[in-house]
């Protein structure tokens, strides 16, 4: 019996808690005295930056083209021998062509942007040079504007066209047997009343 009360004294000698009696009767609370563990710090790694820098010089930048087309057309667009107008749709381009490399240059930028790379509308704008060989022989510079990209991309087919026949009236022939010199009337029809778009209607219903 002593041994079991000493072995129970040991045991509560060990425990890491302080207990106490309170004011109030018939209530024991028992207070932690260990101190709370610290928690460690984190180290996080550094970050370090890097920015490239672009070589500006290989190309001229979208702000500069303004600069280099007023420079290549004194006078503006209208004071130019070879110059053509396209349309199409609502669209309307107006073309000046250049000797030069191939360039290409619509609205002070560059035609792979400003067509958004679409490689169907870049093929149009250069099927009436193909058709006559002179790809790489003039510089376009076309002022387009109404309608969507798509409408002023064929209206600027048909400018190119019409401003090689002022290069030269042998250039009608070839240019006439593809098809680039005729305008493209078609535009969208007109939605009608009662009816959902132009010829499209609600359905039927009997009764």
């Amino acid at each position: 019996m002593t041994s079991s009360l000493s072995s129970l004294t040991a045991s509560f000698s060990s425990l890491s808690f302080s207990s106490y009696i309170s004011q109030k009767p018939n209530t024991l609370s028992l207070v932690r005295t260990e101190s709370p563990t610290r928690v460690p710090k984190l180290k996080f790694p550094s970050l370090a930056v890097t920015a490239t820098v672009i070589d500006s010089t290989a190309e001229p930048e979208t702000a500069d083209l303004r600069k280099y087309v007023k420079t290549r057309l004194p006078g503006g667009f209208a004071a130019q021998i070879i110059i053509g107008t396209g349309r199409r749709k609502s669209a309307i381009a107006r073309v000046v062509l250049q000797e030069g490399t191939g360039k290409f240059i619509i609205n002070y930028r560059d035609a792979k942007e400003y067509l958004q790379g679409n490689p169907l509308w870049l093929q149009y704008i250069k099927v009436p040079l193909l058709t006559l060989g002179y790809e790489n022989s003039y510089d376009v510079f076309v002022k387009a504007e109404g309608g969507g990209l798509s409408g002023q991309a064929q209206a600027i087919t048909l400018g190119i066209a019409r401003a090689l026949l002022k290069v030269s009236e042998d250039h009608r022939k070839p240019l006439r047997q593809e098809g680039l010199l005729t305008r493209d009337s078609r535009v969208v029809e007109r939605k009608k009343v009662g009816l959902k778009k132009a010829r499209k209607a609600p359905q039927y219903s009997k009764r």
